[in-house]
């Protein structure tokens, strides 16, 4: 409804010192680099009440290196100052001469992964460097050493020279693509069961590994190529969609066709069958024999949801109750319109309910993953609506849980759709086989319209799927 937003109560609550966001005062300048939208980076400060240190970081324009540093001060409410690039200033201030290369009140740090370890470190209860034993600290570091020496040298081989960095080189091409595969296969196994790289919520391993590789995501890596790794760009579509990516690259754009480089042929496209044979005259019977029929093509399967509604039709429009949902002038007005078209006979209520609320600690940790968790929910948009809420306190414990409308009877195609489905409880509410009761009307409507309080517990974070 008008006063109800996917993002709405997620920034309400989060306004307060105790989950480590940022606050815009009136007094601070507050700018978002967007590294794909200007030509050079200048004079960019991140702002926060948290931090009155003074950090310069002296890098090229939209250098992959600088970015990882730039997205953990995000997360860490670090201000950093990128000037204008000028190469001898920054030169003289690194030991080996090379960039990026960070100022400090205190001194200077020189090379990538120590000043975003650096970045990291500045703040603990973030969870950017693990949850604080030498353990996850070091799984963490494990993985930014995997982006340095399995990821980076191929990747860089591969995109440089579209972007004229690198004379284009045919036999180094072929093995760069081979090598980052060999990198992205590895990634994909390792995120088979999990959503990020080492806990239940981004960390600086996340945020190294996705910067590394995302040139090659925008530019090279066609949907041909990461095809084998469903796992991968799954994980990377996340990362890259948090705010705290987003205030530093801005929308990514994943590749459609694969970028050129000067010098490079185009790879050459299949012919395409003849449909007729030519005749030979006088030609050898051997010749003449019939070439093999071409194999029937594959017809295409359509999704469960798109059969349903040819076979069996509903009266319950989805499109039209979620335009009722957002511009209803009050709850009531739309819970009531809601109730009065629901078809219990092609669709269900269900409940959600995380099975593992001990592993969230953190409230803006856990409201990512809700928003991870609907982005990757994305093939059965047009059949779902559903509202997620973080219930709890910090101090106490944080539950994730929330209440979904699906088309047909079975959760079984959001979970085919999402694999992190399968680490939720869901409990029929509502269905052809189960009468929708006055309690189950009154739950479904509380977690639907509640913004402040939600079986007894704060609403820290809401977000809505629709």
């Amino acid at each position: 409804m008008l006063n109800r937003s996917s993002s709405h109560l997620f920034w309400e609550k989060t306004e307060r010192p105790i989950i480590g966001l940022m606050l815009v005062q009136p007094q601070v300048i507050y700018h978002f680099l967007h590294l794909f939208h200007r030509s050079k980076l200048y004079n960019n400060k991140y702002t926060t009440m948290f931090s009155s240190s003074k950090y310069t970081l002296h890098a090229p324009p939209a250098d992959f290196r600088a970015i990882k540093s730039l997205i953990a001060a995000e997360y860490n409410g670090i201000a950093v100052t990128v000037p204008e690039f000028d190469p001898v200033v920054a030169s003289s201030l690194s030991p080996s001469g090379k960039v990026p290369v960070l100022e400090t009140g205190s001194g200077v740090i020189f090379e990538s992964n120590a000043i975003a370890r650096y970045i990291a470190k500045t703040r603990r209860d973030t969870g950017l460097t693990g949850d604080g034993s030498a353990l996850e600290e070091g799984v963490v570091d494990s993985w930014i050493d995997f982006a340095s020496n399995a990821l980076e040298l191929p990747a860089c081989i591969w995109w440089y020279p579209t972007a004229n960095k690198l004379p284009f080189q045919k036999l180094s091409y072929e093995k760069s693509k081979v090598d980052f595969a060999k990198g992205l296969e590895t990634l994909n196994n390792h995120l088979q069961t999990r959503t990020y790289l080492v806990s239940n919520h981004i960390t600086l391993a996340d945020i190294v590994v996705a910067s590394t590789i995302l040139y090659p995501m925008k530019l090279v890596c066609d949907k041909a190529y990461l095809k084998p790794f469903g796992n991968v760009v799954r994980w990377f579509t996340t990362c890259v969609n948090q705010p705290q990516f987003k205030a530093v690259i801005g929308d990514v754009v994943m590749c459609k066709k694969e970028t050129m480089a000067k010098g490079q042929e185009a790879p050459k496209q299949p012919k395409a069958q003849q449909s007729k044979k030519s005749k030979k005259k006088g030609g050898d019977k051997k010749d003449d024999a019939a070439a093999p029929a071409a194999p029937a093509a594959v017809k295409k399967v359509e999704h469960p949801y798109k059969i349903m509604d040819k076979e069996a039709p509903s009266k319950f429009s989805m499109d039209v109750w979620k335009k009722t949902y957002s511009n209803a002038a009050t709850y009531e007005e739309g819970m009531a319109a809601f109730w009065e078209t629901f078809d219990r006979a092609g669709w269900s209520l269900w409940h959600q309910n995380y099975n593992y609320n001990d592993d969230n600690k953190r409230i803006f940790m856990t409201a990512n993953a809700i928003t991870g968790f609907q982005q990757r929910t994305d093939e059965v948009r047009k059949w779902a609506f559903g509202v997620m809420d973080c219930l709890g306190t910090e101090e106490t414990k944080l539950e994730v849980c929330g209440i979904w409308l699906f088309r047909g009877d079975t959760v079984e195609h959001m979970v085919n759709a999402n694999d992190d489905a399968n680490w939720y409880t869901w409990t029929k509410l509502a269905g052809a086989d189960m009468e929708l009761t006055d309690e189950v009307k009154a739950r479904v409507s509380a977690y639907w319209c509640s913004e402040n309080e939600l079986e007894g517990k704060p609403i820290q974070a809401s977000t809505v799927f629709k």
